[in-house]
């Protein structure tokens, strides 16, 4: 199976501004990275997304917050919440991070390709009638939704490493029990949800709250051990990684401590499942990390993971 590297011109037309975390410097490092391994950047399958549709968006949000989104963003830009600033290209990027996740589900359920998605804004704490914390759309758990009632998946696992937890993507998902969602966050922490007895109304989500700080092997211990347990009776047809790089040591916005030998580990782990579960159909979306080097190294570790694995 191919490797897929899907990005979008518009993503970098997202402008929040220089002094936000979330910035296209963030999206910018990741080619600049894949440049200096020329021998990768020549494997991958060089892929230009496309937007995501109104109708695709409502598989997970309410139609008049894609509205206010749309009629802001026309309106040249403004605030949507406290930490999420948008301009008036930031329609358009978030339409594009959703496609090219959406085009990553089709490649995958094909058995085309698995696929890495560098795309911005992120998507994870986004909820369905508004923005949250620098994510303006649902993109994976839109990606899920799409795979199970577009695409006719039966089951699919989405695990996020991000250092924040996923109450967008747990919000947007837990009401369908063939989708579980696993989520290791810094606790306590933004966004302060993902306490480890919320499971969800079907026991489909495992949330692992973890302290700052620890050694990294536990942090790679307690998702192997939190995504064992979650499909011990469970046997995915497709997998998503919600790609956090700040859970990286030195991040600004978080207190983890992994460097990139451990997500090439945790990546090199769930292919491995990927393959023994669905032929290896699995696809990698960014979220978070604001160290824009460590973005670019971790993203090439990712992708070198997934193509040098059959």
């Amino acid at each position: 199976m191919k490797v897929a590297y899907i990005s979008h011109a518009d993503c970098g037309r997202h402008d929040t501004g220089w002094r936000h975390p979330e910035h296209v410097g963030r999206l910018r490092a990741i080619p600049r990275a894949l440049r200096d391994d020329m021998e990768l950047y020549h494997a991958l399958e060089h892929v230009e997304g496309r937007h995501a549709s109104d109708d695709e968006l409502y598989l997970a949000h309410d139609p008049d917050y894609v509205a206010v989104v749309r009629e802001l963003a026309a309106a040249g830009g403004g605030a949507l919440d406290v930490d999420t600033p948008i301009s008036d290209g930031s329609c358009d990027a978030a339409l594009a991070a959703v496609g090219c996740v959406l085009d990553a589900v089709d490649m995958a359920v094909d058995g085309h390709a698995r696929a890495f998605c560098a795309v911005r804004p992120p998507g994870h704490h986004a909820l369905r009638h508004r923005a949250m914390g620098f994510c303006l759309f649902g993109n994976v758990a839109i990606g899920a939704l799409y795979a199970r009632q577009r695409r006719g998946v039966e089951r699919v696992l989405i695990v996020d490493w991000d250092v924040h937890h996923g109450n967008g993507t747990q919000a947007m998902v837990e009401h369908d029990p063939a989708i579980r969602f696993v989520s290791m966050h810094q606790w306590p922490w933004y966004p302060g949800t993902g306490a480890a007895g919320d499971r969800g109304p079907h026991g489909s989500i495992w949330n692992v709250p973890m302290p700052g700080g620890l050694p990294p092997d536990q942090y790679v211990a307690a998702l192997q051990s939190a995504v064992t347990e979650a499909t011990r009776d469970f046997t995915p047809e497709l997998v998503m990684i919600s790609a956090g790089f700040d859970c990286l040591a030195g991040d600004p916005l978080g207190e983890f401590t992994l460097e990139i030998e451990h997500i090439a580990q945790l990546t090199s782990w769930l292919l491995a499942r990927a393959n023994a579960w669905c032929e290896g159909r699995l696809l990698a979306a960014l979220e978070g990390g604001y160290v824009p080097e460590r973005v670019g190294a971790a993203s090439v570790a990712m992708m070198r993971g997934l193509l040098l694995q059959e």
